[in-house]
């Protein structure tokens, strides 16, 4: 059985700090903080960095020596980030950090071969030969979507906006679900009991799949009374209290020669 042995760290290369602080050219660095064992006679020093934007990271400088000689040499000098660095998040492709609503106009998003949402639209086969025979026959598209994509959809419909739990839902009558609704447009397949589209243009999920027990204040069916209709009455003035106002006639108008009349104010 393989046993593992740590590397010693050799003392010559450990001892070479000096010479290693030598080798970072593009600043002076910071405090030795350690040497660290890398092989035989193979030892990395670490100094502190003080470059600006860079806190938290280390100067690591590689030294070696060639067996039975004290002479030093360095191997290469990199800047390494430390446990307390700052650094950019893992790189992460395109295709597995985009999200519903990212794609625009023009973006073209590429489909694996072998999506787990996927599977071909004939019966499978073992013999490469009625693969191709199939597809050449043109026998509808060349996949559709499988049991778990069918299930991945249906839950993240369910769970959406277009749920039962979404506010406008759980806001609206209890009759009032998608499923009793003259303008619900079910869905073909496995997924025709659960879902459908909505055809109400003023409804707020019109064009939409939704849950049939979703609902919304939009129903087709009756669900109260009208609202009365107010009959307009007639203007009333309370002129229970009017004072008399002097009203000044300019000399020579038409008025002039008519009396004043008392307005009142309220």
């Amino acid at each position: 059985m393989a046993v593992s042995i740590r590397n010693r760290l050799d003392q010559v290369c450990a001892d070479a700090v000096d010479l290693a602080r030598s080798a970072v050219t593009e600043e002076e660095p910071g405090a030795h903080l350690e040497a660290v064992p890398e092989g035989e006679r193979l030892v990395t020093h670490m100094f502190e960095c003080r470059l600006r934007g860079y806190r938290g990271w280390r100067w690591a400088v590689t030294v070696t020596r060639v067996p039975r000689s004290r002479h030093v040499t360095i191997c290469e000098t990199v800047l390494l980030p430390g446990p307390d660095a700052l650094v950019a998040p893992a790189w992460v492709p395109w295709h597995e950090r985009l999200q519903p609503g990212d794609l625009g106009v023009g973006d073209v998003m590429v489909t694996s071969s072998d999506d787990d949402r996927l599977v071909p639209a004939y019966v499978r086969s073992d013999d490469p030969a009625v693969e191709d025979v199939s597809w050449e026959l043109g026998l509808g598209r060349s996949r559709v979507m499988s049991r778990e994509g069918r299930a991945e959809a249906a839950q993240r419909w369910y769970d959406g906006d277009h749920g039962p739990d979404a506010p406008i839902s759980t806001a609206a009558p209890a009759p009032a679900r998608c499923g009793t609704c003259g303008f619900y447009l079910p869905l073909a397949g496995s997924l025709r009991l659960a879902f459908g589209a909505c055809g109400n243009l003023f409804a707020p999920d019109d064009g939409r799949v939704v849950s049939a027990d979703h609902g919304c204040g939009a129903h087709s069916e009756v669900m109260g009374e009208p609202v009365a209709e107010v009959e307009e009455l007639a203007t009333v003035y309370d002129d229970s209290e009017v004072d008399p106002v002097s009203v000044s006639r300019g000399a020579g108008s038409v008025d002039d020669a008519e009396p004043a009349e008392p307005y009142g104010h309220g």
